[in-house]
């Protein structure tokens, strides 16, 4: 085995780790690839021979090349006609494939993800490194350009804004979905009181893409609120097609088809038996590419 194969071989046994990195930092899988590819194209050029931790080595290299992709990405963005959500992982019901294990292994919610989207790129690095991975703060100020101290309050700042959050689902993923069956319940029913019911007072919906009915919002907040959009989408015909229960970001959400393709999807954040946020996703090109 040659020295290129050799290191090739040790950067493999790094990339789900790396990748699972670079999703919580970009909320992308593409771009989450990108930046692990970007990573080996570094090691490669610069060899193995001076690095004691080879892992230490990749993720400050991952995280180096995540934070440019944010700056650069920020520095483009026009004002956004609505919310963008980052990419779901989505699968059946019964369970969450191996290739996407390692992306969830920490309950990475689609609502935390939105979350960390609103962050400052220097916060964002320094709270998913640390507070996700444990990477030490002396570890993390050079990335970013600060002190250590500095650093710290950047994850604290970040902390903050995540614990502020509805982000953390509920662990029984059966009483996820039962939460979520009462709500497609009682907008099919049209029960208004039911809807109010069974959602947190401070819920969120989101909504990124597709053609709403009038009178609809892609942002909105209070029980009332949301409880009054899930009938307008009945009353209007936004219910047809097939749903299905799947699994987004390793929290229950449903997935409607028409003529066997993707046409929404719903991801839920469930807490204390309510549900807190509701994320859905209606852009026509980013459900088609969706694997379920």
């Amino acid at each position: 085995m040659n020295e290129q194969d050799w290191l090739a071989e040790r950067f493999e046994e790094h990339r789900s780790h790396l990748r699972a990195v670079a999703y919580r930092m970009l909320g992308s899988i593409a771009e989450a690839d990108d930046a692990v590819q970007e990573s080996w194209f570094r090691l490669s050029r610069t060899g193995a021979g001076d690095i004691v931790n080879l892992g230490g080595w990749l993720t400050t290299v991952v995280g180096r090349v995540c934070l440019d992709m944010l700056r650069s990405r920020s520095a483009r963005r026009e004002e956004p006609a609505g919310p963008h959500l980052p990419d779901p992982i989505v699968d059946r019901a019964d369970g969450v494939d191996p290739e996407y294990q390692a992306l969830l292994a920490d309950s990475v919610g689609l609502a935390l993800l939105v979350v960390l989207d609103t962050l400052d790129p220097a916060e964002r690095l320094a709270f998913v490194l640390h507070d996700m991975f444990a990477l030490p703060f002396d570890e993390i100020a050079p990335i970013v350009g600060r002190s250590p101290v500095a650093t710290r309050q950047l994850a604290s700042r970040a902390r903050r804004r995540v614990q502020g959050a509805p982000t953390t689902p509920d662990a029984d993923l059966a009483r996820q979905r039962a939460v979520v069956d009462a709500f497609f319940a009682a907008a099919r029913d049209g029960d208004f009181d039911a809807l109010v019911a069974v959602l947190d007072p401070e819920v969120v919906l989101r909504a990124d893409g597709g053609v709403l009915p009038a009178g609809t919002s892609r942002v909105l907040r209070g029980a009332a609120a949301v409880a009054s959009q899930a009938l307008t989408f009945r009353r209007a015909g936004g219910g047809p097609g097939v749903p299905r229960p799947v699994v987004v970001n390793g929290a229950a959400g449903v997935l409607i088809t028409r003529d066997g393709r993707p046409h929404v999807l719903f991801a839920f954040t469930v807490t204390n038996d309510r549900v807190a946020a509701i994320d859905i996703l209606a852009d026509p090109e980013r459900l088609a590419e969706l694997s379920t």
